[in-house]
């Protein structure tokens, strides 16, 4: 539709297809380097890749998109006639993602707002359908008043031309930072040493140390991975963290993911534990991490994002 306001995310977001295309959802991929190949996520290394690397003892390594590649994205949205666009990333925390989003973003003839979600995987993916919902219901406000910036403004712009195009953006942003602050992930790894190579794991250093003799689990806080707990065994950390997810979700409604790698067999019945036990529950879903997020944590990841859904306001 032209005159719209688009989306873009990375390929940490780990969005089901179905979603991408329907919201018309841009994905740019992270890369992943095993031995002297580096792959696109997503599109050229598939989790069961990384997976059969890491168990292999291959190196795995990851990097950031470049800005040049974010910015042909942000022109190919343009060129379709997006009229403005949010673009939604993993955690600067974890990953210059955001750099080079923001990089790009002064490049292009279009506005961009570029947002630093402070999370990874679905807890990412929610926010960015929470954005895309948001757009939708501008573009159709907009659409609805005869398709002039007037429009726009009417539906909580305060302007016209590009000022009502700025106003709907800072409101896309907003249901994408309502979104992320109700978020939450936590995770299961039977092992810290991929995420200490990394050097993804922080003040969660600490646990290193006892790792042989605990199961970790771990959450996001303040866009980083840190420790939650040290639990003796896989099923009572599996168990634990069923009853955290639980417990986080309460009486609201929610949606929920259990993500995993090479772990299907653990995802699975947790997911159907949940739909039994979270009486909000919305929407379920079961996702294996991409390579980028599965070469830091290893095989064996079990984590849980539950995302309390809000309201639009428009």
């Amino acid at each position: 539709m032209p005159g719209h306001l688009a989306l873009v995310t990375d390929s940490t977001a780990y969005l089901p297809q179905e979603a991408v295309d329907r919201h018309r959802i841009r994905v740019v991929p992270l890369s992943v380097a095993v031995g002297d190949g580096v792959f696109a996520e997503g599109v050229e290394i598939s989790p069961k890749d990384v997976a059969e690397a890491l168990r292999s003892k291959q190196r795995v390594t990851t990097s950031r998109p470049s800005p040049e590649t974010f910015a042909a994205a942000y022109r190919a949205a343009a060129e379709a006639g997006a009229r403005g666009i949010v673009s939604i990333h993993l955690s600067a925390e974890l990953s210059g993602t955001v750099e080079a989003a923001q990089l790009a973003a002064s490049t292009v003839p279009i506005p961009v707002r570029v947002v630093d979600s402070r999370l990874v995987g679905m807890a990412l993916g929610s926010c960015v359908l929470a954005a895309a919902e948001s757009a939708e219901a501008l573009d159709a406000a907009r659409v609805g008043s005869g398709g002039s910036d007037a429009g726009s403004a009417a539906a909580g712009g305060g302007g016209t031309g590009a000022g009502a195009t700025g106003a709907d953006l800072d409101l896309v942003v907003a249901a994408a930072e309502s979104r992320a602050a109700g978020t939450a992930g936590f995770f299961y790894v039977d092992t810290l040493e991929h995420l200490r190579r990394g050097g993804r794991i922080g003040t969660a250093q600490a646990l290193v140390g006892s790792a042989l003799a605990v199961k970790p689990l771990l959450h996001l806080a303040g866009g980083r991975i840190e420790p939650l707990e040290k639990v003796r065994t896989a099923s009572r950390a599996i168990a634990r963290l069923e009853e955290i997810a639980v417990e986080r979700a309460g009486q609201q409604p929610v949606d929920i993911t259990v993500h995993h790698l090479a772990a299907e067999q653990r995802a699975e019945p947790l997911a159907e534990r949940l739909r039994d036990r979270v009486p909000g529950l919305q929407g379920l879903y079961v996702s294996e991490v991409g390579a980028v997020i599965g070469a830091h944590v290893g095989p064996g990841l079990l984590a849980v994002v539950v995302s309390p859904i809000i309201a639009s306001s428009h």
